[in-house]
């Protein structure tokens, strides 16, 4: 199954996070020095995230295709695991180039599931010495598999709000509308950021009127993504317009200094944003 999500391995930036923490756990449970969350592509499997307790074995980022990989056994089981003490003893796994590759002999893996049930990949932990892996280390490994379900799905949704969160209202011929509305942390600033300058790009922008009035300034913490969005726009020839800041805003310390700092044109209100730049509505009787 393709990635559905059609997310970059980049944009899983909760389930990196997280599974650290988890691939700890799980490595001081069963004894293993590698843990690893590898995503089910179209032709070939990534390693979404990995941990490696002493040893390098699998890098973060390791591709393969889906038949020279340990998990196209995990795949095709049909209680969705796979394990054995010693690769080298399982006829279809001592001739791949991964086992010459990796040197390892421990091995288990489980299928890892969205929460709407379809296949994202796999959970897989190894070792380069003989592991004695019970049913009871399966369930376990299934058990952590479900965890990171969830993270997934967080991600999911983080990266469809991404699109959501950057609503670009064109307005007429090389000037449009960004009203930026919430909570800006980090991952949604990239969104923002890539979104507009490819926008602007692309439709030959000149003018970007951003709309900060839905803006949400959590614990005083000034979205640095505003400051390098207008520098950002500025190098691309495309003039910025401030309209719509709140008292909140205003009151912002560092805020209003980094943009005033940055000499841009600020307005009360989308209709002067329009009229500085010479665009009028006229109401037609």
């Amino acid at each position: 199954m393709p990635n559905e999500y059609n997310l970059h391995s980049s944009d899983f930036t909760s389930l990196k996070s997280v599974s650290q923490k988890i691939f700890h756990i799980i490595s001081k449970q069963l004894n293993v020095n590698t843990a690893y969350v590898a995503l089910r592509g179209d032709k070939e499997m990534t390693a979404l995230s990995s941990y490696n307790a002493k040893d390098l074995i699998v890098p973060e980022g390791y591709s393969l295709n889906h038949s020279d990989s340990y998990c196209q056994m995990v795949l095709s089981e049909n209680n969705h695991s796979f394990y054995t003490n010693n690769v080298n003893e399982e006829s279809v796994m001592r001739h791949l180039n991964i086992t010459d590759d990796f040197k390892v002999k421990g091995f288990l893996g489980v299928t890892l599931f969205d929460l709407e049930g379809n296949v994202f990949g796999t959970l897989c932990v190894m070792d380069k010495e003989k592991e004695n892996f019970t049913e009871k280390d399966v369930q376990y490994l299934k058990a952590m598999a479900e965890v990171l379900s969830h993270i997934i799905e967080l991600d999911r949704t983080k990266f469809n709000m991404g699109f959501l969160n950057v609503p670009i209202i064109p307005i007429t011929k090389g000037i449009s509308i960004l009203s930026i509305q919430g909570i800006v942390d980090e991952h949604r600033a990239d969104k923002i950021t890539q979104s507009v300058l490819h926008y602007g790009a692309s439709h030959n922008i000149n003018y970007f009127i951003i709309d900060l009035s839905g803006l949400i300034i959590l614990d005083g913490i000034f979205p640095q993504v505003l400051t390098d969005l207008v520098k950002s726009l500025k190098l691309m020839g495309i003039e910025a317009i401030l309209t719509g800041i709140s008292p909140d805003f205003a009151q912002n310390q560092t805020g209003a200094v980094s943009l005033l700092q940055l000499n841009i044109k600020i307005v009360h209100s989308l209709e002067t944003a329009l009229k500085y730049i010479g665009f009028t509505l006229s109401e037609h009787k």
